[in-house]
């Protein structure tokens, strides 16, 4: 016998519980049912962008994960920019910070944190770089009043002038290829007549909850998993209309030009359908309360699914930590 979903059915200006669902807060825990209920299944998986469901599980536990994997993930990062010449027209403070939000490709799995004490840090838990670059003319002929491709050089600086600068035995214990940044072609800074930079980069290992520049995810989120169930039959115009009340791909209309429910999971809720009074009670909308789908997209440093494993991992840990205290108070 299937088990029935716990459903919220979305009405026009508020959400309303199944009168038979108590919600999570008076369940008993029952490990065997968890294990039967509980899934994660890989939805769509393309470069940095992973969206993926995750079923039969508290919200609290979903949203500790996205928590976790925006703040508490480490990454390398720029930390410390010795600039030590900018005459360009960004200032010392704008550029620093610019550089910080840089993502680097390094794997901050194989370094350790720099402690406080560590004024030049060492090989295993810092890395440095720097950047020279100089505004230069193609030739003698340029005309110096021109600023296009076709008379200068160097006009503008981009992330792949950042060089890498081994410490200690680095060369021989990462690849070149797999430190410095993830994108190339991140646009610093732009060139003028006499402009300069000489700057050396000073990246170590953080988490986002000290600053966002060490968060491994552009965006971590989820949601519940719409179902939309069609009360009656709907054709001609009112199909129409009725397609265009949600979102592309979740109403599509027959040969017979009847409307039917092709895909509800991207629908986004909007509650169009309620503007139109005699379409209103043609659908019933609602949402799978233990079904989350979760999207994560990665800055690249780390690839999403190991992201989402990482989390379990320091999810794993804080509960090992929680439970030694308790055992030490008794």
């Amino acid at each position: 016998m299937t088990e029935e979903k716990p459903r919220v059915y979305s009405k026009e200006y508020l959400n309303i519980k199944d009168p038979n669902d108590y919600g999570f807060d008076d369940e008993l825990w029952d490990f065997e049912k968890f294990k039967r209920k509980y899934r994660i299944t890989i939805v769509s998986y393309k470069g940095m962008d992973m969206e993926f469901d995750i079923v039969g599980v508290h919200p609290a536990l979903v949203n500790a994960f996205r928590r976790i994997m925006l703040s508490e993930i480490p990454t390398m990062a720029i930390e410390k920019v010795y600039i030590y010449n900018n005459t360009s027209i960004i200032q010392d403070e704008v550029l620093a910070h610019r550089l910080g939000l840089i993502p680097l490709k390094a794997d901050a799995r194989l370094f350790e944190y720099r402690s406080e004490e560590s004024e030049e840090g060492t090989e295993n838990d810092t890395l440095e770089f720097d950047l020279k670059y100089k505004y230069t003319r193609k030739g003698k002929d340029g005309h110096k009043d021109s600023q296009t491709d076709n008379y200068i050089k160097n006009i503008s600086v981009y992330s792949n002038q950042i060089k890498w600068l081994p410490k200690g035995r680095q060369a021989s214990m990462y690849k070149e290829a797999d430190i410095g940044p993830i994108h190339e072609d991140i646009l610093i800074a732009r060139m003028r007549p006499g402009h300069e930079l000489d700057l050396k980069l000073v990246a170590v290992k953080g988490i986002g909850q000290d600053h966002a520049k060490f968060s491994p995810v552009a965006t971590a989120y989820y949601r519940l998993l719409p179902e939309i169930k069609l009360n009656r039959e709907v054709a001609g115009v009112d199909a129409r209309l009725l397609k265009q009340c949600f979102s592309p791909g979740v109403i599509e209309i027959d040969d017979q030009q009847r409307a039917y429910v092709k895909n509800a999971r991207y629908d986004s809720n909007s509650r169009n359908v309620f503007r139109y009074p005699h379409l209103s009670d043609s659908v019933t909308m609602s949402r799978v309360q233990n079904h989350f789908i979760f999207n994560i997209e990665s800055v690249g440093s780390l690839k999403p699914d190991e992201i989402f494993i990482e989390a379990v991992k320091v999810l794993k840990r804080k509960c090992r930590l929680f439970l030694d205290e308790i055992s030490d108070d008794k």
